[in-house]
């Protein structure tokens, strides 16, 4: 009986500790992480080559979560997350920093030079957002701005907008990311008018010709930032992951190449891959191995 006891104690004692170890990033254990991300091209991108680098150079096995702005926010704050690399600040997410600021750690930014803003092509003869209050105008565009998901920042600003210019008897449709993308392209290779909701970095601005319209009631804001958001704790559970994610800072430029060779065929992975090899100064710099 006592042999059967203490065969039993060591097993339990194993049970537990393979547990202990598969849950864990220590050393000998499986290393995991979530990352959220919502799905617009710009994140998609910056979001698989994080993934690329944490598989790759740091051993980790990556659950992706694409979710919409709001669920991604929340998701860092409840720990059901442990990153995402998404935040556009100060204006664009600012109702969603107000909210969990308390409860996310904010790593500062990693990508400069963000803009978003109501968008058309360059051939449209018009410059500002109160053009589109011109009968004219209005009619072509038979009172449609398309826009992406409910509950981007870009959604909410742009409700705003039609509020502050009189826009009332306009319609936001909303869509997706890539779906508007795909509108505006139809649109622009057939020379028709067509107003979006639109940010840089972004595919479409290498593509095509557009503008910004431009904004004297400064509703979208200026130049903005992209943030990296991390919940509590993780600098303590995964302190390698976090040390890159708090390095890691990229370019415009950088996206676009990742953001292009997606939109040219490539997978999101295959490009994420083939950026991480081409650029292995900046990744090392990221990992803090130069």
């Amino acid at each position: 009986m006592r042999k059967w006891l203490a065969v039993l104690s060591v097993a339990v004692a194993i049970a537990i500790l393979a547990g202990c170890s598969g849950s864990g990033s220590g050393p000998g254990g499986s290393k995991s992480i979530k990352l959220a991300y919502v799905a617009w091209d710009s994140e998609i991108a910056s979001t698989h080559v994080v993934k690329e680098v944490l598989e790759s150079k740091l051993g980790y096995k990556v659950e992706m979560l694409q979710v919409d702005a709001g669920p991604m926010w929340a998701g860092i704050a409840d720990g059901s997350a442990d990153a995402m690399v998404a935040a556009w600040l100060p204006s664009t997410h600012a109702s969603y920093m107000e909210k969990y600021a308390k409860d996310i750690e904010d790593l500062g930014p990693n990508l400069d030079g963000t803009k978003i803003g109501l968008t058309v092509p360059a051939y449209m003869d018009i410059q500002s957002i109160e053009d589109l209050k011109k009968p004219e105008t209005a009619e072509a565009l038979k009172r449609q701005i398309i826009g992406i998901e409910p509950g981007a920042g870009i959604m909410m600003a742009t409700e705003k907008a039609l509020q502050e210019y009189g826009l009332s008897d306009y319609t936001l449709v909303e869509s997706s990311s890539a779906a508007m993308a795909q509108e505006l392209l139809k649109a622009y290779e057939a020379k028709q008018p067509i107003v979006v909701t639109g940010w840089t970095p972004h595919w479409m601005f290498a593509a095509m010709d557009l503008k910004y319209l431009d904004d004297p009631k400064g509703v979208y804001g200026g130049a903005e930032q992209i943030h990296t958001m991390v919940r509590k704790g993780l600098k303590e559970d995964k302190p390698d992951a976090y040390a890159f994610l708090d390095r890691f800072q990229w370019t415009p430029d950088d996206m676009a190449e990742v953001m292009i060779a997606i939109q040219d065929g490539k997978s999101p992975e295959d490009a994420a891959k083939d950026w991480v090899e081409s650029h292995a100064d900046k990744v090392s710099e990221w990992l803090n191995e130069t």
